[in-house]
């Protein structure tokens, strides 16, 4: 597994070791063992959970405050646009976000710890994504940050009007956003 850099030193990229041959391919999506020693973390995933989202969705941005809640991102089929922003009160990049594309064919994972917002738009056919979760959703630890916050500057690259839930759309701005206390 190799580590590639972000906006975000806890806010980690993994590149898979890929092992091909005349059958396909071969990958670890996940091993406690090799992450703990590429990264020094050992987080425990409590549940593994799989969206399906059609063409130019946008879900998201979803943070926990109180419980916080770290997260491994993977695309199974297709590609996402993925964004990551900083709610840690107190932190010198705190609202500053990050985004980069992870999809089915690069194969990359993204790793976001408790802190920080995270969303993403499925591109082209649409996406489906697998992610581990360390912690289990709470409803009322739950926030939503508006995904189209004109002070976030996220350039969406959107194909259109995108498909939002109403729990999305009433996200907060994040001048008025609950922030986090996990460092």
């Amino acid at each position: 597994m190799k580590l590639l850099p972000t906006a975000f030193p806890e806010v980690l990229l993994i590149e898979p070791t890929v092992h091909l041959d005349a059958r396909g391919a071969f990958f670890e999506t996940f091993n406690a063992r090799a992450f703990g020693q590429a990264t020094g973390l050992d987080p425990v995933f409590v549940q593994d959970n799989q969206s399906v989202s059609v063409a130019n969705t946008v879900r998201g941005l979803h943070y926990q405050v109180g419980q916080g809640q770290g997260k491994l991102v993977r695309v199974v089929s297709g590609a996402i646009f993925d964004v990551v922003v900083d709610m840690r009160r107190g932190s010198p990049r705190f609202g500053q976000s990050f985004s980069v594309e992870l999809s089915a064919a690069n194969r990359r994972l993204l790793w976001i710890p408790p802190g920080f917002a995270h969303g993403f738009l499925a591109l082209g056919e649409g996406a489906e994504c697998v992610y581990k979760i360390t912690s289990y959703w709470s409803p009322q630890d739950e926030r939503i940050l508006l995904w189209n916050d004109p002070a976030l500057a996220i350039a969406w690259p959107l194909a259109g009007m995108p498909v939002i839930s109403e729990k999305d759309r009433a996200g907060r701005y994040l001048h008025e956003a609950d922030t986090c206390d996990f460092s």
